[in-house]
Formats: C-alpha cells, structure tokens, sequence
C-alpha cells in the first residue's frame, strides 16, 4: 500500500501538460479513494509553498507540515469541522493540542504562540510520514513528487511544478471546491457555499502585524506605490501582497509592502502596473543582504528573483489583467 511507503522515487521522467491533467481529474474525483479530506489538504500545502521550493524543486517536510497543520487546525478546532474517518490521526493530535493547552476554538492557527504551533506542526508531520505523503504519491502514480522521509525532503517533479504554478488559481478553485464538496458530506451544515468560504479562507492570516514591524523598522517609511510619508498621524499604514493574496495563498516577506490606506484599498486584489515589478526585485535584494533580519531569513533562504518575476507573469496568464496604477505618485 503507497501510503506505507517511507521512500517514494519519482517515476515519470517526461510529462505533458495533457497528462497531468489527466492525473488531477483523477486525484480529485470519486476515482481516487479517499476517507478523509487528507489529499486535498496536501495539494492545498503544495500550492502554499510552489515559490519556497529551492533550485532542485524540493521543499522540507517542515515547511509542508505548517501549512497542513493551519489548514487543519482552523477546519478542525476552529471551524468544528468533521474531515473524515472518525478518530482520524490529525484530527486527535490537534484536539490533543488544544486540551493541553487550554486553547479556545476562537484561536485561529497564527494566533497561536510561535511554541504551540511548532508543537502542533511536529505532530502532524507524524502522521502525515504515515497516511498522507504516500498515498497522494500513489494516486498520482508516482509521477508528481518524490519524497523520504529519512531526509524529510519533498521534491516536485519539475514540469508538474511549472504546470501548477501556471494553472494556480484554477486549481486552488478546484482542490478548494472538492475539499468543501467533501467535507459538507461529512457535516451537517446549511450549504456547499458555506463550506467553500471557510475552506477558502483557512490558510489566510488574520493579522499582517509582525510583518509590518519589520518593514518599518528596515524600510524607509514611506508607501512603496506613491511615496506617501507613513510616518505622519493622519496616515494609516498597511501591508499589501505585491502579488494578491487570492493568487499566492501564502504570506511571505519577499511579497510585503507597506503602503497607505488609499493604495492599498484601491488595489484591493489587482496586480500592480510592471514598473514597480523591478522596484519590488530591487528591495528583495536589499533585503537579503540585510545582516539584521536572522528571525526571518528561513523564508529568504529559498527566495531569488526569478521567482518573483514568474509569479508575477504566472498571475496574468491566471487572469490577473486588471491592472492597477496609483492615483498619483
């Protein structure tokens, strides 16, 4: 049985466009079994985590495993959502969490002390060496990802990286709408719509806060699309997604800026006009080189470029057209 496996090579060294798609009909339809909503938790990581692989295509087992244990954290104790076989094994280690901790179901998944989220993700990435890497691994016939968990290295076939970062909005609508379809046949709740909205959204911070600590403290203090001064009482500081939010699912500090209210709720969930492309590359750079930020060079660690640039030309060909100016600058 795939999800037994502790080593999964890949198996398919050439790919087309048409046969991974064949692969995902398969994944996420009644053909591939499935008795909890596990599958589509791990798509929804792998999205999360496209642009945090390094230049090999891999990702740590870590970095899948906090994003798994926040999607199932607010599903599970936040939202009070059934996913599946009754006593499953995420489900108990994060009801284990919240006990031992006192923890209230208000308390979303990045609410939680930096501690307790650790404590959380190490669990679940237990569970998820036992019944979850192997078995999308055998659904997707070996052809999308390898893995080891010796190494506890996760690495995406390369052309299924490309095609999902191509595809990405369509196919977080996809994974989003068969994991809500699921989870409502599991649940007494009013409606499919219900569920896609708190499916949607699990994977979102409440609070962009400590985020904005750092850019003010390394940044000058201005909006990064008009050049509004931020620093004045009358103003109110925000931080936006360079690359929308609804595009990305991820909060990373390399897509962060601070701008004024006007800016950023003019912007709303539009991509910005290119020139500011080469701005947002050369603060990257800036920010890399900068010797102080240690407590956030883990997510810098994988970041170039590169990967800036084709995120934000994978955004308009998933049909971020809009393009937004600012009213002035």
């Amino acid at each position: 049985m795939s999800h037994k496996l502790r080593v999964g090579e890949l198996k398919a060294l050439y790919l087309t466009e048409e046969e991974v798609w064949r692969i995902f009909t398969i994944v996420l339809t009644t053909k591939s079994k499935k008795s909890a909503t596990y599958k589509f938790g791990l798509l929804k990581a792998m999205i999360e985590n496209l642009y945090q692989v390094n230049e090999d295509a891999e990702v740590t087992y870590d970095q899948l495993a906090y994003s798994f244990t926040k999607i199932y954290w607010n599903l599970v104790i936040h939202h009070e959502l059934e996913q599946g076989t009754r006593g499953s094994a995420v489900v108990t280690k994060l009801i284990e969490i919240k006990q031992s901790y006192n923890i209230p179901k208000e308390m979303t998944f990045d609410k939680l002390d930096a501690t307790i989220q650790l404590a959380a993700t190490k669990r679940v990435k237990a569970v998820m060496k036992t019944n979850v890497f192997g078995a999308l691994y055998g659904d997707t016939q070996g052809s999308f990802y390898a893995f080891d968990h010796k190494t506890e290295q996760f690495k995406f076939h390369k052309v299924v990286l490309t095609f999902m970062r191509k595809y990405q909005r369509l196919l977080i609508d996809l994974v989003n709408y068969h994991m809500a379809k699921m989870i409502e046949q599991l649940n007494d709740v009013p409606h499919i719509n219900y569920l896609l909205d708190k499916v949607e959204s699990i994977a979102k911070r409440s609070t962009l806060k400590p985020f904005e600590k750092v850019l003010v403290q390394y940044f000058e203090q201005k909006c990064f699309y008009c050049g509004r001064e931020l620093h004045k009482s009358t103003i109110q500081t925000h931080v936006d997604h360079f690359i929308p939010w609804s595009f990305v699912q991820s909060d990373q500090l390399w897509n962060l800026v601070l701008t004024c209210s006007k800016c950023n709720i003019s912007k709303n969930d539009k991509l910005a006009v290119r020139s500011f492309l080469d701005e947002m590359v050369n603060r990257n750079e800036r920010m890399v080189n900068l010797s102080g930020l240690i407590a956030n060079k883990n997510e810098l660690a994988t970041y170039n470029k590169e990967k800036i640039i084709h995120l934000y030309d994978y955004s308009i060909q998933n049909g971020y057209e809009n393009i937004w100016v600012p009213s002035y600058r």
